[in-house]
């Protein structure tokens, strides 16, 4: 969304906007690192179409999605540095698995270098936890949707409408990925949209601090 590509941005150095194949683009640089950054948009496909372009394009050595997620098991302000990716709204029929998308493994397994990286960053990190991350095409903002995702992936940590689908592309085009996430709501607990509206002032920046400092350590 707007707000979380404004958040990440302000990390940028020698920002340059162009637009490409209808995307736009801002070019630039975190540590010694050559970084693009662009909006996915919402939901799966928005995120896949723009996930394939940037791909297309760039040729990137590894993808980072950030933003916001809702919590299944995590409190508001924690990050999720996923070490497994899952649709939680897949089906494709008897004799397949809940989940799998056709052609696909049923989870989606994130780089491991980004998460070794994290993990030797330490107490740098703050509020940090790592886990699955579960993607659908809704706003999951029930206790029931969150037990019907739970009864499917029971070690779920977060939901969200993108995270999978820019797994797919990922593993389709061989490019390494990871998602890093800050829980912005707790579905089922209290009044989690009116959580998430009054999530924006400051929680966020966690996350692309979190983000920033990955990447400056990227070898």
């Amino acid at each position: 969304m707007d707000k979380e590509l404004q958040l990440i941005l302000s990390h940028l150095n020698e920002v340059n906007e162009r637009t490409e194949a209808g995307i736009n683009l801002f070019t630039g640089r975190i540590g010694d690192h050559h970084i693009t950054l662009a909006k996915c948009g919402i939901g799966k496909v928005n995120a896949a179409i723009r996930t394939f372009s940037l791909i297309q394009i760039f040729k990137p050595d590894l993808v980072l999605n950030s933003g916001v997620a809702g919590g299944a098991g995590l409190p508001i302000g924690s990050i999720l540095i996923a070490d497994k990716v899952a649709y939680d709204d897949v089906w494709c029929g008897p004799g397949t698995n809940f989940g799998e998308a056709d052609g696909c493994p049923l989870f989606f397994l994130p780089s491991p270098q980004i998460i070794r990286l994290a993990q030797s960053l330490g107490d740098t990190l703050h509020n940090v936890y790592y886990g699955l991350m579960c993607s659908g095409d809704r706003f999951i903002s029930t206790h029931e949707e969150v037990m019907f995702i739970r009864s499917h992936f029971p070690d779920v940590k977060a939901v969200d409408m993108e995270s999978a689908s820019i797994a797919q592309v990922c593993f389709m085009t061989n490019t390494p990925f990871n998602i890093i996430r800050v829980v912005s709501d707790t579905p089922g607990e209290g009044e989690n949209i009116e959580q998430y509206r009054n999530f924006w002032q400051d929680a966020p920046v966690k996350t692309f601090e979190v983000v920033r400092k990955i990447i400056e350590n990227l070898k």
